[in-house]
């Protein structure tokens, strides 16, 4: 089951602009998941030709139990607002946090749906 965190779904109804992906071996396990794959999604809302891009950060988790894909920032961030995020996660150990916090959405939105 894939369930989706966003205000208005249909704001990420179609491929991301660009995607890193910052966990892919689906080797470890988070409060009884198994972590297939971490994603952060790039959406480009709009732009502006003062403030540049106005940017929609998803991470998407991927695991045994199911996937959630739940907004992670949005706003004017520039143009280099992607790389800017997964450098911030990669380096403070904020993938820890993305994760579970992911992960108890997901558990939450699970429980919600049965």
């Amino acid at each position: 089951m894939k369930i989706i965190d966003v205000i208005d779904p249909t704001r990420i109804n179609r491929d991301p602009d660009k995607t890193i992906v910052l966990v892919s071996s689906g080797s470890f396990m988070e409060q009884g998941y198994m972590v297939k794959r971490v994603n952060l999604n790039l959406y480009v809302q709009r732009r502006d030709a003062k403030l540049g891009s106005y940017s929609l950060l998803t991470a998407f988790i991927e695991t045994d139990k199911g996937s959630i894909e739940m907004t992670y920032d949005e706003g004017y961030r520039g143009e280099n607002a992607l790389e800017e995020a997964a450098s911030f996660l990669t380096s403070h150990l904020g993938i820890s946090g993305l994760i579970l916090r992911s992960i108890i959405q997901l558990e939450h939105s699970l429980k919600s749906h049965i």
